[in-house]
């Protein structure tokens, strides 16, 4: 049974106010197991089963067109698997960070194409780096975000998709929390 990460955006943000153990019944009620909410800001981990749960696409629409039905608005939702969220983790297009300096992962519906690649070049500043790799886009920040000039809506607009982006803190968490741990051989396990 695969499990996944559904991160949402448009939760706990903007006046969308959403309860976590309202989001893990929500996900409970679709049929997926070992549900867990980590941080109020939209990351769901989750296990799914049946058919469809090899789908990551699949159950990325079904997950949106219920959270848009349940909650009265589009909830941008992009799925991740445990190896898609450590490689996330893992890579590291700026190399060591500079004190004060803070990245960020945003995570896309698909790779960008060179459109969205030369897009994503010219949001580049003296204080914003960004870097495309598979289907994230790494931001290091050199002020507090709220400093920055970079606006999330005209970026989506220029790579022609939507985004949510968390700070790589939270991704590295996820993804730990996302490697399940090893099974334990039935000679070692406790009787």
């Amino acid at each position: 049974m695969p499990r996944y990460v559904a991160l949402l955006r448009a939760i706990n943000v903007g006046g969308h106010v959403v309860k976590m153990d309202a989001l893990r019944d929500h996900f409970g009620a679709l049929g997926f197991t070992e549900v867990a909410t980590v941080i109020a800001s939209g990351n769901v981990l989750f296990t799914a089963f049946g058919a469809g749960a090899t789908r990551p696409a699949a159950l990325e629409r079904a997950i949106a067109r219920s959270l848009e039905d349940a909650l009265g608005y589009a909830v941008g939702t992009f799925i991740r698997t445990p190896a898609q969220m450590a490689a996330a983790a893992a890579h590291e297009p700026f190399g060591a960070l500079a004190a004060g300096d803070t990245r960020y992962v945003g995570f896309v519906s698909a790779p960008l194409d060179a459109a969205g690649r030369r897009a994503l070049a010219g949001f580049n500043t003296d204080v914003d780096d960004f870097a495309a790799h598979a289907g994230e886009v790494h931001w290091r920040c050199r002020v507090r975000s709220s400093d920055s000039a970079f606006n999330l809506k005209k970026f989506e607009k220029a790579i022609g998709q939507a985004s949510t982006f968390r700070n790589v803190t939270t991704v590295r968490k996820l993804a730990a929390l996302l490697v399940p741990a090893p099974a334990v051989p039935d000679r070692l396990r406790r009787k």
